[in-house]
């Protein structure tokens, strides 16, 4: 029988009159890497400090951890780590002071030695007598892990922890997420990078408090399976400039010197490309891969919890 780490349901929060979150549900199986994808301002930190007791929330029901998720929030955060997007330690200490005391704040036991142990797991020895705020951004990153680990949570909750560090620093990151995976720890991250969400077991897409897509990344684009075709030639870009407004055109997006464009007729968008009379351009069909699909859920809406209309 599967195991849930997070089993909510309804969760809602509220900002005077806006719903932020509204009434989504959120099920990830213990053990599994969920990624957490949706534009800025769509709810997606909301939703995070909600799930580990930082922040209140205004409706729903269920638990995290085996624990009511709104009666019992001191007990959920003592299992969870929680990594926020900007290093939010202490700069004018020490990288193994900054260990040493979170140790504290979770009362480890044997604390000493768990710092030890972290610096030498996370690779932080070189690096124990500096300054936090004279690291990098890659090195900051590995810090702000440790300490969210430190106190062996079972949960782990990333909020774009990989954001302005190098693609190797990121590759490192994520290998040491699969590990931890691997040993049981279920890890829920955003991110607003197409190749880390493919590292993630399932997904879930949250755009505008609301929850358009979930599943594996298979199961996505099988779901949605939007109509799209690749625009390239020398005379791409002018081609697209004149199809952009047509019709049968839902969205068009560059990827290099190619665009993709999500149609709702083939052959009434194939007949407008040939009416431009462009030489050297061709059009060919696309398998979509997760970022066209998101694009495509995002087409004709908008966020209306700040009077926007779609």
């Amino acid at each position: 029988m599967n195991t849930y780490a997070i089993d909510v349901h309804g969760l809602t929060k509220r900002f005077g009159q806006r719903t932020i979150v509204d009434n989504i549900d959120i099920r990830i199986k213990s053990g599994t890497i969920c990624g957490f994808l949706g534009p800025n301002g769509s709810g997606k930190t909301t939703t995070i400090r909600m799930l580990c007791g930082l922040l209140e929330a205004d409706g729903g029901q269920g638990q995290c951890l085996g624990h009511d998720f709104r009666r019992e929030a001191a007990a959920i955060r003592r299992q969870t780590g929680y990594m926020t997007q900007k290093f939010g330690w202490y700069e004018d200490l020490t990288v193994r002071e900054n260990l040493d005391f979170i140790a504290r704040l979770f009362a480890v036991a044997q604390r000493k030695q768990a710092v030890s142990d972290a610096l030498e797991r996370h690779g932080l020895q070189s690096r124990a007598h500096h300054l936090a705020g004279s690291l990098s951004g890659g090195w900051k990153q590995r810090l702000a892990l440790a300490m969210s680990l430190i106190h062996r949570p079972r949960l782990l909750l990333l909020d774009e922890p990989t954001a302005g560090v190098d693609p190797k620093a990121r590759r490192e990151f994520w290998d040491e997420i699969h590990q931890l995976a691997d040993h049981g720890i279920t890890v829920m991250v955003s991110t607003h990078y197409m190749d880390e969400a493919e590292r993630c077991h399932e997904l879930i897409y949250l755009a505008y408090g609301q929850i358009l897509a979930r599943g594996s990344e298979s199961d996505i684009i099988r779901a949605q399976n939007p109509d799209i075709w690749q625009l390239a030639g020398n005379n791409a870009r002018a081609a697209a400039e004149q199809l952009q407004t047509h019709p049968a055109v839902t969205a068009l997006s560059a990827f290099g010197n190619r665009y993709h464009i999500t149609t709702t007729d083939p052959a009434a968008l194939q007949q407008a490309l040939a009416q431009t009379a462009l030489p050297d351009v061709s059009l060919t069909r696309h398998t979509a891969g997760l970022e066209d699909i998101f694009i495509h859920l995002l087409e004709n809406r908008a966020d209306t919890r700040f009077g926007e209309q779609p």
